[in-house]
């Protein structure tokens, strides 16, 4: 386990990363991880993030990489629910980023 800093908080991370405590995010938490990664958040980002979160929240579980695709495209449209549009706002794995910078668990899929 390591600690990142954010602001004068300590928080609690994994290997990899990914947050020890999902109650420790919030906005501040994702935008320091989310720069880690090279990666400016926008609006974009953040409908992704908040649709992961929301997924999280109602199946408690993570989708693979395809499940992952298919739910955004069945929820805000095939302009957003499709590879290209994905990897053009989280380029190193749109599943695995969005849920890192959004404080939930490694997905299964995920191989790092």
């Amino acid at each position: 386990m390591d600690l990142i800093v954010v602001g004068n908080r300590k928080v609690a991370v994994r290997h990899g990363g990914y947050l020890v405590y999902q109650s420790d995010w919030d906005e501040r938490v994702a935008e320091f991880i989310a720069a880690s990664e090279g990666v400016f958040l926008t609006g974009a980002h953040w409908e992704i993030i908040h649709f992961m979160r929301a997924y999280y929240r109602e199946y408690q579980h993570l989708p693979n990489n395809r499940q992952f695709t298919k739910a955004v495209e069945k929820t805000l449209g095939p302009d957003k629910g499709n590879s290209r549009y994905l990897y053009g706002l989280f380029p190193n794995g749109p599943l695995r980023l969005a849920c890192k910078i959004g404080g939930l668990p490694r997905p299964p899929s995920c191989i790092i």
